[in-house]
C-alpha cells in the first residue's frame, strides 16, 4: 500500500507537468525570476569585490576573505530571522516595505549568495594572476591591461560562480518563507509563492502530487545548471 502510495503521487505529478498545470508554471517562472534578480544582484555587487580581492595585495585581506568564505555556509533560517528582524514593520528598514514580496525575497537572496559570488570570484582571479600577470608584463603591458586580461581569463570561472548563487538561491527555503510568506492572492499582485515554499505548503496540505511535481522540477533546474558547471569546467581546464 504505501509504494502504490508514492507511485500514484509519482504518476499524478508527471500528468500535472505534462499538462502544463498554469499553478504549477507559475510558480516555476516566479521562482526564476526572484532567484534570477538575486542573481543579477549579487553579480553586479560580488564580482567587483572579487576581482579585487583577487587583484589586491593588502594588509587584512586573508580576514576579509575568510569572513566571505564563513559567510557561504550561513543556515539560510538563520539569515531569514536576521532580515524579518529588520524588515518587520517595527524593525529599522521597516519603512521600505519589503516585507512579503518578491523585491524582498531577491534582496534577502542576494545576501545570502553574495559570499558565493565573491569568495569564487577571488579564488579564480587568483589561480591564474601571477601566471598571466607575468606573461602581461613581459609583452610590455601596463597594469590596467594586465588586469582586463587577467579578468578576461577568469571570465569562466566567474561565470561559475553566478550558476553556483543560482542553485543556492532557487533551492533555499528560510529566506523564501520568512521574508516572503508564500502569499497567493487570485488575480492580485502580492503573490511570493516560489518552488520551495510551495513544496512545503503542498506537503502540509497533503496534496502531494503537486509537492512531487514542483519537487522534480526544481530538481530537475537544479541538476541542468550542474550540468552546465561541470560542463565550463571542464573546457575551462582544458584551455
Amino acid at each position: 500500500m504505501a509504494w502504490d502510495y508514492i507511485v500514484k503521487g509519482f504518476l499524478k505529478a508527471f500528468e500535472l507537468i505534462i499538462s502544463g498545470n498554469p499553478e504549477l508554471y507559475d510558480i516555476l517562472l516566479r521562482s526564476i525570476k526572484v532567484s534570477g534578480l538575486a542573481t543579477l544582484y549579487a553579480g553586479l555587487i560580488g564580482i567587483p569585490i572579487g576581482v579585487i580581492l583577487g587583484l589586491s595585495d593588502f594588509k587584512g585581506k586573508n580576514v576579509i576573505k575568510s569572513i566571505f568564505n564563513g559567510l557561504m555556509g550561513i543556515p539560510t533560517v538563520v539569515l531569514g530571522l536576521i532580515l524579518y528582524l529588520f524588515l518587520a514593520p517595527t524593525g529599522p528598514l521597516g519603512f521600505l516595505n519589503l516585507l512579503y514580496t518578491t523585491t524582498g525575497i531577491s534582496l534577502g537572496q542576494m545576501m545570502l549568495i553574495l559570499p558565493i559570488v565573491v569568495s569564487i570570484t577571488a579564488n579564480f582571479i587568483e589561480s591564474i594572476e601571477e601566471d598571466v600577470r607575468y606573461l602581461a608584463l613581459t609583452l610590455g603591458a601596463d597594469k590596467t591591461q594586465m588586469m582586463m586580461k587577467v579578468i578576461e581569463e577568469a571570465s569562466p570561472g566567474i561565470l561559475l560562480s553566478l550558476m553556483a548563487a543560482f542553485n543556492r538561491a532557487i533551492a533555499e527555503l528560510g529566506i523564501a518563507l520568512m521574508i516572503g510568506g508564500n502569499i497567493f492572492v487570485e488575480g492580485g499582485n502580492m503573490n511570493t509563492r516560489v518552488l520551495t515554499t510551495a513544496i512545503q505548503m503542498y506537503v502540509t496540505r497533503g496534496e502531494i502530487s503537486m509537492a512531487i511535481a514542483l519537487g522534480i522540477i526544481l530538481l530537475s533546474l537544479v541538476y541542468l545548471i550542474s550540468v552546465i558547471v561541470n560542463y565550463i569546467q571542464r573546457r575551462w581546464a582544458d584551455s
